[in-house]
């Protein structure tokens, strides 16, 4: 009888640890991704130069490239400047913008992708997704996943308490898009990816019920491995679709609407799912999500993040057409404004209480 198996794109490398960014060259030697160390590193101009002051002596064979922003115009560039000269590997160093822009100049010229996180702001360091921004906007381009990722718990704690906690709201919110993704299933027979589906949801509901906080090493080390796992799980179902639902429309509603006063992406995702739980009926759900965000800082009203009841129903009723041909709880209720407006005050008393 014959075995069926499928092979799954993920990194090759998975080292999150203290000090794991000084041992880079010799991961990437013994794993035989850059054995002769020539390597183009993509960094910031602003905090990037610190770190290059810090590892060139460790890599004398890698060139720096300065990124000035996360736009497809800065992604064509680095890989223009990287074409033609002989690299082993790409590496990603820094933060998201950095990382999509090396993913996409990375998959431009053919050559493997190594991201090194230099926070844990959100899900996509470890995603076969780029997002850069366009002439029209933000756009999403399909990616190779990473062949390695490399977290420095050490430096990710010395990054501002915010993108941890941003990273701790899109972690966390995968248990209601994958809810999402369900509800698609029994209502239109989407199909679901089970294996896609199970990394997502435990990834959010470890970092959901770790007792730690954002200065432990071990609540660091859950998160970052949450999110490495989300990204893969967005490799394996090939959509982004284990990490994406209503929460993420309503994220999306937020940036478009008011792009001058949005929050952060996982501030808003979190908002989002703990909100899109109530609206599914998991009052018990809900509530323990915005017990959960408190205690590490997070928004769950609103009014937190500098809007008021009015602008986030406006908000929520835009969200479907941020994601057009997806289906989530938003687009199953169909909900009028007032319906809407009634929802989030019965929200907002219930997470009170």
């Amino acid at each position: 009888m014959p075995v069926l198996t499928r092979l799954i794109p993920s990194p090759l490398v998975v080292d999150i640890r203290r000090g794991a960014m000084d041992d880079l060259a010799g991961v990437l030697h013994d794993q035989r991704i850059s054995t002769s160390g020539k390597l183009a590193i993509a960094i910031s101009d602003g905090s990037g130069r610190a770190l290059k002051d810090r590892l060139a002596p460790l890599l004398p064979g890698a060139d720096w490239y300065s990124v000035s922003d996360g736009t497809i115009d800065s992604a064509v560039r680095l890989a223009n400047g990287i074409k033609g000269n002989r690299y082993d590997a790409v590496v990603g160093l820094g933060g998201g913008k950095i990382i999509d822009v090396a993913k996409y100049a990375a998959a431009r010229v053919g050559l493997p992708l190594v991201a090194v996180a230099t926070n844990l702001s959100h899900d996509g360091l470890c995603s076969p997704v780029a997002t850069l921004d366009n002439d029209n906007g933000r756009g999403s381009y399909g990616v190779p996943t990473p062949i390695a990722v490399v977290i420095d718990l050490d430096v990710v704690r010395r990054a501002p308490a915010r993108y941890i906690r941003s990273g701790i709201g899109d972690a966390v919110s995968n248990i209601s898009c994958v809810a999402d993704w369900e509800l698609a299933q029994r209502v239109n027979g989407e199909e679901v990816d089970g294996l896609a589906a199970a990394m997502a949801r435990q990834a959010g509901e470890a970092v959901l019920r770790h007792p730690g906080g954002i200065a432990d090493d071990e609540f660091l080390k859950v998160l970052a491995e949450g999110l490495v796992l989300t990204g893969i799980s967005m490799a394996v179902a090939g959509d982004s679709r284990p990490a994406s639902g209503a929460c993420h429309e309503i994220n999306h509603a937020f940036d478009l609407l008011h792009p001058a006063r949005a929050a952060s992406h996982g501030e808003q995702v979190g908002l989002g799912a703990c909100f899109a739980m109530h609206l599914r009926g998991a009052v018990d759900q809900s509530q323990q999500m915005a017990v959960v965000f408190r205690r590490h800082g997070l928004p769950v009203l609103p009014e937190e993040i500098g809007f008021t009841a009015d602008e986030f129903v406006e908000v929520v009723d835009f969200a479907p057409r941020t994601r057009p041909g997806r289906f989530t709880i938003l687009e199953h209720l169909n909900l009028s404004t007032d319906q809407i407006r009634d929802a989030y005050a019965d929200y907002a008393k219930a997470i009170r209480s």
